[in-house]
Parts: structure tokens; sequence; C-alpha cells
């Protein structure tokens, strides 16, 4: 990949392009960028393209999108678009190879890996490039585990590793205090053996990414990309950005070192 990655797809809220929809996709791939876009399961074990955990920042509805059907959530519209909430079917169907997908799998931490089993399925029929990626450490060595079974038709998709410097804040609630201090440490690492590592672009230089990029030769993916002193951060400490706004100015990029690693 020579272009940057659109963040949850090239979206544009003042003209009616709302993120993680498959308009933010097609725009993405009108551009030649790759796209990265959030699943998370719906009540009835559908995976749904959607980044928050509930409705209500998108969306006139309320409360989590598990505790909704995957019919319920068709019937929700997306706040300032005339689209619903697409199934990761739908969003596999509409790119249909044009571009490729980083697609993260969300994880409440708590070792239930249904999301990676419906990833697995939907990946083995999609012939596209296409690479999954986590938090969850457990999640992302469960996912290994499925990768025998995405093989056809077009090959094992790249599993990575998003990760960040700490874990202090009050965005990771479900995190206990071991699991704040071995995600820290990177005590897991051996158990994911990542692919790929995506990296918090304002945690940029660490010893962690340059570590991992010196001793494995995994490529290094940044995110969120938004300012001048973010991109050139990422100039200089990683092969490939993930980026919010205008895609103009973040221009083309490196080439990624993911041939054997992402395949593309």
């Amino acid at each position: 990949m020579e272009r940057p990655i659109a963040h949850r797809g090239l979206h544009d809220t003042a003209k009616g392009v709302i993120e993680n929809t498959l308009r933010a996709a097609e725009a993405a791939i009108a551009e030649s960028f790759a796209i990265e876009c959030d699943i998370q399961l719906s009540a009835d074990g559908e995976a749904i393209v959607f980044h928050d955990e509930t409705l209500d920042r998108l969306t006139d509805a309320a409360g989590p999108i598990s505790a909704r059907t995957a019919a319920e959530l068709a019937k929700i519209p997306v706040n300032g678009s005339s689209e619903s909430l697409p199934t990761f079917t739908a969003f596999l169907d509409q790119v249909a190879g044009r571009t490729p997908i980083i697609c993260e799998l969300k994880s409440r931490f708590d070792g239930d890996w249904r999301i990676a089993d419906r990833a697995a399925a939907l990946a083995a029929f999609y012939d596209g490039p296409l690479a999954f990626k986590s938090f969850d450490h457990d999640l992302v060595a469960y996912l290994r585990l499925r990768r025998p079974h995405m093989l056809p038709p077009r090959g094992p998709c790249p599993i990575g590793l998003l990760a960040q410097a700490s874990y202090d804040d009050p965005d990771w609630p479900f995190l206990n205090a071991d699991q704040r201090r071995d995600w820290t440490d990177f005590d897991h690492y051996d158990l994911a053996r990542p692919d790929f590592l995506s990296w918090n672009v304002d945690d940029l230089p660490h010893k962690i990414p340059f570590l991992v990029k010196e001793l494995t030769g995994a490529p290094i993916m940044v995110w969120t990309v938004r300012t001048p002193e973010q991109r050139e951060a990422a100039h200089k400490w990683a092969d490939q950005i993930v980026f919010d706004g205008d895609p103009e100015s973040h221009g083309s990029w490196r080439r990624i070192t993911y041939v054997g690693a992402l395949g593309y």
C-alpha cells in the first residue's frame, strides 16, 4: 500500500458521508485509499460495522449495539445520512476486493471470542486483501488459531495487534490492574505474535514499536494521524498511517513492508 489508510473510511460529516458506512467506503475507494473499519457483535451474533459500544453518538437510538439484533440495527439510520449500520457481510460485498480492508475486532476483554469466529467465517469467502487487528491480546492469539480456516480463496488474513504506551485513562474500563500492567509492559507479545503492530501515533517514539520492528521485522502502522506533527512523527518511526481529515494533506506514503506480512 503506497497510499494511507482512511480511518473508518473516507468520511466527511458536512457532505453526509459518515464514518464506517458504505458511502465512506466508496469515498475511500474513489481516492485509492485502503479502509480501516471496526466490527462488533449484534445480539444475534452478526458482525456490525460500527466503532462505539453504544448507539448514542451517531444515531437517535440509545444503548449498546450488543442488545439489538442485526435486523433491528438495520432499521436505525445513522445521523446525517440516509444509511443504516452495515453488516460486515454487506461491507465486504460493497468493497469487493477493490481496496485493502484493515478491520478492528472490538472486544470487552472477557474471553468472548465469537467476534473472531464470525470474522474468520466471513474472511474464508472474501476474495480481496483483508487484515484483522485488535487490542485484545487473547483475541489476537485465538484468531491466529482460526487462521487455517481463512484460506480460500485468497490465502490467510494477516493479524495485527493494536497497542499504545499505557492504559491508565478512562477509555479502558474493562481492563483490570493485571491487564493494564501486562499490556503496558507488552508481556503478552509472545502469545499474540502479530504479523503487524498498530500503534498510537501520539506515543511515538517508543521502545515497543522500535523493538518489534527491529527484532521481528513486523511493519508498524500508526493511528490516528490528523496533524502535520503527527504525520512527521509517523514518517520517522512507522511504515504506514491510518488518517482522519483532508486526504490531500497526507498524500502518498512509503510502500509499507507488507509483502509477506499483509500480502499486498
